[in-house]
């Protein structure tokens, strides 16, 4: 009798372990291969369902956010650290331990789902020791997160050269800074006035089952009560909505540009502040939105087109400007600079483990030879907003001064607002819980004479 051959067919992975698996692949991009963590999710093309792409986004987001205690679990649960080769293999570990310690997910499908993942790795053979550290972890977590919560290098969960800048800087506020840095950002929406009122989008969301309430002191903005997707926005699609920060919302207040102006925005993209800027003024200014990331730059005339706006959207280097654009002076201009964004760390917290001590000094000279390049574009009497996301002096108001000292034709303006800190000169805002991002933002003018 022939006996016959059994064909084992390959059984397909649960969705639950290919999101495990996208959350390790994503975590090893940026903390080995130094990669942003927004251009890594929007590289990866893997269709999903809407509930499976934010528990991708809610793991990666999570593990960055308590990255040195899940590292301090890790490292005490391992016999051995692994090889370098297998950064993949650790990333999947910590995405694992955030779930279990800090996540609902139910314990068996978290480590199911997890030990799975490592398959889709093509690292089958970890399987057992990715099982076993993870029921350990279920079995001593009591006692390992007590543990964990001694340790100093876990209390603030900040790179230590980056809290001693903060400290440097906001003596009084540090802490409070960290703290709001390492929450989740809140959600807010700029209201479109060209299609409606802000009681219009209230009602909306109301009628919609949306929480949300009025943001004081500023008349586009909106608060949600929870971060909502894109898709549950009532006017998101129709352009009656954008998702913006209320620190970012500012801008546009504060540049106030007025219909038939010639305005710049350099360094626009994504859009949200070309697109507020527009609205404010009722999409009536010759506005001219450059950057030098072409990629980046094809973000803006989505926004735009969403939200029927029009705008001159060019690739230009806000460092080198040339071109017919450059032709005539500028009424008003945006200088929204390249940064280290520590004021949006709750919202990128990859940023705290990808910048380094260096690139505040290299950013600060980008900052500077921008500031010379665009001055000349503004006409006597004209306007230049200097605006970051940062929180460190050299960014900001030590920025700001050095050019004033070297520009004979340059002086600040007090900025119309009560936001923020005073500083000299310009404004800082910090990071707050349920409230806005950390922005700096100075007001110049270019005297007539």
């Amino acid at each position: 009798m022939t006996e016959r051959r059994r064909h084992h067919t390959p059984t397909a992975a649960s969705p639950g372990a290919e999101s495990r698996a996208a959350a390790a692949r994503a975590l090893h991009a940026v903390l080995d291969r130094g990669q942003s963590l927004t251009r890594v999710l929007q590289a990866d093309t893997t269709r999903r369902a809407p509930a499976d792409q934010a528990l991708v986004q809610e793991m990666v987001y999570g593990t960055l956010r308590l990255l040195p205690r899940l590292r301090l679990i890790a490292g005490r649960l391992l016999e051995r650290p692994l090889k370098p080769r297998d950064g993949d293999l650790q990333a999947l570990i910590l995405v694992g331990l955030y779930q279990l310690g800090f996540m609902k997910t139910p314990s068996h499908a978290a480590v199911s789902a997890t030990v799975e993942a490592t398959r889709l790795l093509g690292k089958p053979r970890m399987a057992g020791l990715a099982n076993a550290l993870l029921r350990r972890f279920q079995r001593e977590h009591e006692a390992l997160l007590a543990w964990v919560d001694t340790r100093p290098e876990s209390r603030w969960l900040f790179p230590d050269w980056l809290l001693e800048r903060l400290r440097a800087d906001w003596p009084d506020d540090w802490e409070s800074i960290v703290l709001a840095s390492n929450e989740r950002a809140p959600m807010a929406l700029r209201v479109n006035p060209l299609q409606g009122t802000r009681a219009d989008t209230l009602a909306e969301l109301e009628s919609a089952g949306i929480g949300a309430h009025a943001i004081d002191g500023l008349d586009t903005g909106v608060l949600l009560d929870q971060p909502r997707a894109t898709r549950d926005l009532p006017g998101f699609i129709e352009g009656r909505v954008s998702i913006q920060d209320s620190g970012a919302q500012l801008a546009a207040h504060l540049l106030d540009a007025q219909p038939g102006e010639r305005v710049l925005d350099a360094c626009a993209a994504p859009g949200g502040k070309t697109a507020a800027i527009l609205e404010r003024a009722g999409n009536a200014l010759d506005l001219v939105a450059i950057d030098s990331d072409a990629a980046r730059l094809a973000t803006v005339g989505t926004t735009l087109d969403r939200l029927g706006l029009k705008a001159q959207v060019r690739v230009g280097d806000a460092a080198d400007p040339h071109g017919d654009w450059t032709a005539r002076p500028f009424d008003r201009i945006l200088l929204d600079v390249p940064c280290s964004a520590t004021g949006v760390i709750r919202r990128h917290p990859d940023i705290k483990w990808l910048r380094r001590p260096e690139d505040i000094a290299a950013l600060a000279a980008t900052q500077s030879r921008i500031l010379d390049a665009i001055w000349p574009l503004l006409r006597p009497g004209g306007r230049l907003l200097y605006a970051t996301c940062s929180l460190l002096a050299e960014e900001n108001e030590r920025q700001v001064d050095a050019f004033l000292a070297r520009r004979a034709d340059a002086r600040a303006l007090e900025l119309p607002t009560d936001w923020g800190r005073p500083r000299s000169p310009g404004r800082q805002l910090l990071p707050t819980a349920q409230g806005h991002d950390g922005f700096f933002y100075a007001l110049l003018v270019k005297d007539a004479s």
